[in-house]
């Protein structure tokens, strides 16, 4: 699709275009006056030519359109008069007619320009739609910044940069807060005989210091929670983050089917822009 117009319809076309593009509709913008000085050889034979205009009179857009015409292209006009040259000339038009501009002057466009922007956003919507443009194909356009990551980015690209932290049931409960401490993630995974059997966590530790007086005789499986919120490493950083609101809770443990892999942090997800 080539979208062009001159002045603030031009830049509420870049803005069309950019829309478009993001949502799997291949655009590109051509300045009216710079059209007619050789950039007419963007277009090519199955190009669809959207021309923006209030008035549709310019000298600009009646010099442009005859020759846009010769190439056989189909033409849409997004115009605010449906007499005007432009729109006599188009294949489609969409009427943004507006009765009077916000300026107290009416003369700066202003809610013109707003019909223009909202009628580029609808058609470009439509063509969404219609093309059964996902969520998945979108995150291939976004690959940036955190609306990308929250398309795209899965536990399985967070947990490996953690430390994986377990112990046995049996362990001293010294060691355990040692354990919790040198990994930073205020938690530790117990494992026996290579299965997940509960979770440690910081939280666990100050409870306990509150109820217990004598710690020498505790072990690790007096004080776990047998029934840990865990998260298959496929899933999306998202939804870990979903999970973890859902509980109330700042860790989760990963895993790998049923393997424990490592944890993903709250600070984790903070870190790659989810929140």
């Amino acid at each position: 699709m080539v979208v062009t117009g001159i002045g603030k319809s031009a830049i509420i076309g870049q803005k069309m275009v950019a829309t478009l593009n993001s949502t799997g509709t291949p655009s590109i913008f051509m300045h009216a006056a710079d059209a007619i000085h050789g950039d007419l050889g963007i277009i090519q034979k199955d190009d669809v030519i959207v021309c923006i205009s209030k008035s549709g009179d310019t000298p600009e857009i009646k010099i442009l359109l005859p020759l846009l015409r010769t190439w056989g292209n189909k033409l849409v006009a997004i115009v605010g008069n449906t007499d005007s040259f432009l729109a006599r000339n188009s294949d489609f038009v969409l009427n943004t007619f507006v009765a009077k501009e916000a300026c107290p002057n009416n003369l700066a466009p202003t809610s013109s320009s707003a019909a223009q922007l909202a009628m580029g956003d609808a058609l470009a919507v439509c063509l969404l739609d219609f093309k059964g443009f996902s969520s998945k194909d979108f995150a291939k356009y976004h690959p940036g910044g955190a609306l990308g990551k929250k398309l795209y980015l899965k536990v399985k690209d967070i947990y490996p940069n953690n430390a994986a932290p377990k112990v046995s049931p049996n362990e001293e409960i010294r060691k355990v807060i040692v354990e919790i401490s040198s990994n930073r993630l205020g938690t530790v995974a117990v494992i026996d005989k290579g299965k997940l059997v509960g979770i440690i966590t910081d939280g666990d530790i100050r409870r306990m210091l509150l109820d217990k007086k004598d710690i020498d005789s505790i072990r690790a499986k007096d004080i776990m929670n047998k029934k840990p919120k865990t998260a298959d490493k496929d899933m999306m950083a998202v939804d870990a983050l979903h999970l973890m609101k859902q509980y109330n809770i700042s860790q989760l443990i990963i895993l790998d089917k049923t393997k424990y892999v490592g944890v993903v942090h709250l600070h984790d997800l903070v870190r790659e822009g989810i929140l």
